[in-house]
């Protein structure tokens, strides 16, 4: 009955409940309400830390996730192109057959060759746009990790032995990352007994 009529009186006049709050905080002790008010501060203080080292983390993990994000877009877009440039050098790989045949070659009217060979240096060019390189490692020491050795040719000069004698196919690194390894033949010294 009691909690009713306090009822009633907040609705006829709310400005009551403030004026016993404010009198009843007046009737405590000052030293109390400080030291109240200093626990209050307390925790208020520490539930802001917490918070802000929160949103801190939270801005961090959000830059980190932002950075990597722009890598692996980055990375997609260096190797975006690669199947087509590997289809290219395909294409590359029949001129150069082609102008292999150099009987054959001195045959065909010379317009036409200046023609072909035109093309043919247009797709190198669009080659090294794209940052398509290529691997030619004839005379070097065999590299497994950029070569596939076809074969072994036996050698009586040591200096021959374990190095790239022929270049079958040649090999091609896009953006620093192999694509095509070579193709090779390589040197191997048979001992004389």
């Amino acid at each position: 009955m009691e909690e009713e009529t306090q009822e009633k009186k907040l609705q006829e006049s709310p400005d009551l409940e403030v004026e016993e709050i404010i009198s009843e905080e007046a009737d405590r002790q000052p030293a109390e309400k400080l030291k109240e008010l200093r626990e209050k501060l307390k925790v208020c203080q520490k539930e802001r830390q917490e918070y802000l080292e929160n949103a801190q983390r939270l801005k961090a993990d959000y830059i980190n996730l932002r950075r990597q994000m722009e890598a692996e877009k980055a990375a997609i877009v260096k190797f975006a192109n690669e199947d087509l440039l590997l289809e290219l050098v395909e294409l590359a790989d029949n001129f150069e057959l082609a102008f292999q045949n150099r009987a054959g070659w001195e045959l065909v009217p010379e317009n036409w060759r200046k023609g072909v060979e035109y093309i043919y240096s247009k797709l190198t060019n669009l080659f090294r746009q794209f940052n398509l390189e290529e691997i030619n490692p004839l005379g070097e020491r065999f590299d497994p990790a950029r070569c596939h050795s076809l074969m072994s040719v036996d050698t009586h000069k040591k200096e021959e032995d374990n190095m790239v004698l022929e270049v079958v196919q040649k090999g091609y690194i896009l953006n620093g990352r192999l694509v095509r390894p070579a193709q090779v033949k390589v040197g191997h010294l048979i001992s004389k007994l």
